[in-house]
């Protein structure tokens, strides 16, 4: 059986793990255009000088040479013809397959801003490539703006704090990973990168990038009529999913991706998908269940995506501690909001028909186990005989005949 996965990162990697452990005696091929395995979760960790490229590495030493993975590196896949089962690769080489995951994962996307893809210095923050870039070009730049402040906006301001380099950050919304945080949650971030001299401009588009006689970006026209300096401008204004091989096949996609069910399928036999090729749940442990799932069922061992929250973020920013799950802030006033508060701690619940719907755990995270628990198992909190911040792992453990959860109330 030829098995191939096209994408190394963390949906790729891990189904390649999977097929190793579960097809040990069948062809593994995998196909990327990265040269390096690396998380691009830990990139900010090579800009900050903490880990070199060996440490970025996620899997186990010699994990290609171990499992007998052919791995064609450098190139990109560029066409499927599902019928014969053929890939065709940017090198004009052909692979055949019997079954294929694609985990071709997704690409930063760069709004339609005047100048922003012909200015020289101007960059994503997506793959090591990029972080490359970014750290060959500190000794010759001064001002740095980071355009986006969701999770990649932050890590790459984080990793560069140090560099004694002018930051600022512009974010079009009205606070810090407006998605993931609530405004109070926001706030305490947005005070420790100030705290570091971080400049931030939220409410704020970058409108036009301003070039200089070599065509380098010089200055940012910003949508509220300033102008500021810019020798480095990093985007990270979100990504879109790298699906442009597909055209013209059968395999169905829509607005955000490529489509696949919770069995890692699409609609074409032999054809699987993980990973944010989909345009979905952009994180790191969706990919990584994604990736196993698929390849499981790619050997005829099924398994389906079942336990996975969609919204889900842990993230530690200048060594704060913040979970948020589903939306921090309530839809409208039919949704009630639970919070407490200690020096430090920051806890919010969002709920409505007792189910929750979204939360955010800053400073302590031992809670967020819980927390996870509640969400995962649909428990309504509005059966609870004590306060849904009361809760503990005891409580899980009355079942009743029928499965269902009963509390502890003594």
């Amino acid at each position: 059986m030829e098995y191939v996965v096209v994408g190394a990162s963390a949906a790729g990697i891990n189904a390649l793990k999977t097929l190793a452990k579960l097809a040990p005696n069948d062809n593994l091929t995998l196909i990327s255009k990265d040269e390096a395995i690396h998380s691009r979760c830990i990139l900010h960790h090579y800009l900050e000088g903490s880990r070199d490229v060996s440490q970025l590495n996620f899997t186990d030493a010699n994990f290609i040479e171990k499992n007998n993975i052919r791995w064609l590196k450098g190139v990109s896949l560029t066409a499927i013809d599902t019928s014969t089962q053929v890939l065709t690769l940017s090198d004009g080489k052909k692979v055949v397959y019997d079954k294929v995951l694609l985990a071709t994962g997704a690409s930063t996307f760069f709004p339609p801003v005047k100048n922003i893809k012909d200015a020289a210095n101007v960059i994503g923050l997506r793959n090591l490539d990029d972080a490359i870039f970014i750290k060959e070009k500190l000794p010759q730049v001064e001002n740095i703006v980071v355009m986006g402040a969701g999770l990649v906006g932050i890590d790459a301001v984080e990793g560069l704090l140090h560099y004694g380099k002018d930051l600022t950050l512009v974010e079009f919304g009205d606070r810090l990973l407006p998605i993931q945080l609530d405004h109070k949650a926001s706030q305490r971030y947005q005070d420790a990168f100030a705290a570091y001299g971080v400049k931030q401009r939220y409410n704020t588009a970058v409108q036009e990038v301003l070039m200089d006689e070599t065509g380098k970006v010089k200055e940012l026209a910003l949508s509220d009529g300033t102008t500021i300096p810019c020798d480095l401008l990093i985007v990270a204004t979100g990504v879109r999913s790298n699906v442009q091989f597909l055209e013209g096949t059968p395999v169905e996609t829509d607005r955000f991706g490529m489509l696949f069910n919770p069995l890692g399928e699409t609609n074409v036999v032999n054809v699987y998908g993980a990973g944010d090729v989909s345009g979905k749940n952009p994180i790191w442990p969706a990919a990584v269940k994604e990736g196993i799932i698929a390849a499981s069922n790619m050997v005829g061992q099924k398994r389906v995506l079942t336990d996975f929250f969609a919204s889900k973020s842990t993230m530690t920013f200048l060594k704060i501690q913040t979970m948020s799950l589903g939306s921090p802030i309530p839809a409208d006033d039919t949704y009630q909001v639970e919070i407490r508060e200690s020096p430090g701690q920051y806890k919010k619940i969002i709920h409505k028909d007792g189910i929750i719907t979204g939360a955010v755990i800053q400073g302590d995270l031992s809670y967020s186990g819980i927390l996870t628990q509640l969400v995962k198992e649909q428990i309504r909190i509005d059966k609870l005989e004590k306060s849904v911040f009361d809760i503990n792992y005891s409580d899980f453990f009355n079942m009743t005949e029928n499965f269902e959860f009963g509390f502890c109330t003594d």
